[in-house]
This record gives structure tokens, sequence and C-alpha cells, in this order.
């Protein structure tokens, strides 16, 4: 057990370093809009791996597929798709309110939310008294790690752009209610995974093993987040007139595929620590896959000189934060023993 649950927490850590960095490469862009990497992105992560994936690690994938009830087939599905709108309104989001009060939000509910809700719903019978409060106490510590962080963010943007809280305050409690929309619909790519199980559990009976069963549930769950992404980008693409940039050769093609190769490989490094994870695998994996998302994310920040001249204030507070986020880890690891 002991032997499991290490390797499931250096699964999830690697997971957290891939998807913590997987929007790094839009950093070294020159050419190429927005919705031209998004739209590319979308297609090799949500299509193009997952089924390459489930095409090669899983056995009779289709009749996996032909055996199951369209109601199970749906529901992975459909909250696939709830998260492919969260992913939509994030961006919004940020736009309306700003990187530091949206990250608050939308991470926040997505990280508490995520955990939560299959803990009480799948396994709630499962959990004693003393692991129940390792666990609550992991989550609570965690939601404080990430409000410390996202504060001292919000005090090193202040402090470099000076207009920041110049937004026009008409639709702000809109904005508000929509960051809040988005991070309810956040984790619904974990509610994929978490209550997809049928699919992955019927592929075991078909002869594959519970870590390759897994890799049965992405096709459905992501083919749902596709589909809000997808029209986002090309109503951009449209409204914007950018199809013309794909016409032009460069290698600016190379950084949303090398985004798709980290962002899925983070989501598949994830199912696979659930696995190891154990029953409670899609609710503290989650947690512990958002501490080391946050983290890897902040951490890439400070090497690339994004912190070099911050306040110290907020220098204080990205530190706490990381101390609460390492205290979350260990307390989450404990309920999960």
């Amino acid at each position: 057990m002991a032997t499991s649950l290490s390797i499931g927490i250096a699964l999830t850590l690697l997971a957290g370093l891939m998807s913590g960095n997987c929007m790094l490469p839009m950093k070294f862009n020159r050419s190429w809009k927005w919705e031209n990497i998004w739209l590319v992105f979308s297609v090799v992560s949500l299509i193009i791996l997952p089924w390459a994936l489930a095409l090669g690690l899983v056995d009779h994938l289709f009749e996996t597929y032909r055996s199951l009830s369209l109601l199970q087939i749906a529901v992975p599905f459909l909250f696939g798709a709830g998260w492919g709108i969260a992913q939509v309104l994030f961006g919004i989001s940020v736009q309306r309110l700003g990187l530091g009060l949206a990250y608050a939000i939308i991470v926040g509910l997505g990280a508490l939310l995520g955990t939560l809700v299959p803990l009480f719903i799948q396994h709630r019978s499962q959990v004693s008294g003393k692991a129940l409060f390792e666990i609550l106490a992991g989550v609570a510590v965690m939601i404080v790690g990430i409000s410390l962080s996202t504060w001292g963010g919000q005090i090193r943007e202040r402090a470099f752009h000076r207009d920041a809280e110049s937004r026009p305050a008409n639709g702000y409690l809109a904005a508000v209610l929509l960051a809040i929309l988005c991070g309810v619909m956040a984790p619904m790519l974990n509610f994929s995974f978490a209550f997809g199980q049928d699919i992955a559990h019927r592929a075991t009976l078909l002869g594959n093993s519970e870590l390759h069963a897994a890799y049965a549930v992405w096709p459905v769950g992501l083919a749902g987040g596709f589909l809000p992404n997808i029209a986002y980008s090309l109503y951009l693409l449209r409204k914007n007139r950018s199809w013309p940039i794909f016409k032009l050769a460069s290698p600016e093609i190379l950084l949303p595929v090398l985004m798709g190769v980290l962002w899925l490989g983070a989501v598949a490094l994830y199912g696979m620590s659930a696995t190891y994870l154990g029953t409670l695998g899609t609710s503290i994996g989650w947690g512990l896959f958002q501490i080391f998302m946050i983290m890897t994310a902040t951490l890439s920040g400070v090497l690339t000189g994004e912190w070099k001249k911050a306040p110290t204030s907020s220098r204080l507070l990205l530190v706490s934060g990381f101390a609460c986020l390492a205290g979350a880890t260990t307390l989450l690891a404990m309920g999960n023993r």
C-alpha cells in the first residue's frame, strides 16, 4: 500500500509539472494569434492524442464502447462538455476581472469541488472519521494556500500595472458570477473520469489491466470538451479574420503541438496516478494534481523572471502559500493511506 501510494503521488507530481508548464510555449509565440494556437492545441490534445493512447493501450476498445448503454457514454461526455465550456469562460473571466481574482475564484472552487464531490458521492461510506478529518483539513489548507498565492500574484500585478484597478465597475457582479460558474464547471473534467468508471470497468472485463482500462474513458470525456473549445476558436478565427495565418509555413505550429503533448500527458499521468492511489484516487488525486500544477506554474514564473522585481509583501504571501500547499499535500496523503 505504501509503495502504491508513493507511486501515485510521484505520478501526480509529474502530471502537475507537465500541466503547470503546458501553456509555457505560448510565451515564445511571435506570429500566431490565440485562436490559431488554441485550435491546433484542441485538436491535438482533445482528439488525436486521446484516441492514439486508447487505441494503442486498450484492447477491444470499440467492443467496450458497443457494450455500454447510452447513459454510460453520455455521462462522461456531458461532464467533458461542461469542462470545455469552463475553459472558454476562464479566458473571459480573466479579461473582465483580472488574473488574480479570476484565478482565486476559479481554481479555488475547482480544487474544492473536484476533490469533495467524488469523495462524498462515491466514497463517503469508505472513509473513516480520522481519514475524513485529514482530507477535509487538507482541502481547507489547500484553499488557504491557493488564496495566499493568488493574493501575492495580485499585489505583484498591481505593482507592475498601476492601471489594473482602473477597470470599469459596470458589470462587475456579472463578471464575478461568471467566474463562479466557471469554477463550478472547471472540475467537470475530473467528474468525467470519476463518473465514467463504467467504461474502465467494462474494459477490464474484456481483459485489460486497470491501468490501461482508464485510457478508454478519455476519448469520450475529452470529445465533449472538444466541442466548446473548437466552437470558440472557430468563432474567433472568423471574427478576427485570422484564418490566413494557417496558410503561412511557420515553425509556430510546433508550439500548440507541444502544448497538447504536455497537457494530455499530464491528464494521462493523472489517470494512472488515480489508479495507484486506490479507491479515493479520483478525489485525493485531483487535489494533489491541482496543488502540484499551481506550484509548478508559479515556480515557472519565478524562474522566468516574473517575480524578479515583485514587492516584498507579494513574495512573503507566495512563500506562505507554498508552505500551505506543501502542508495540504501531506494531509491529503495521510487521509489516503
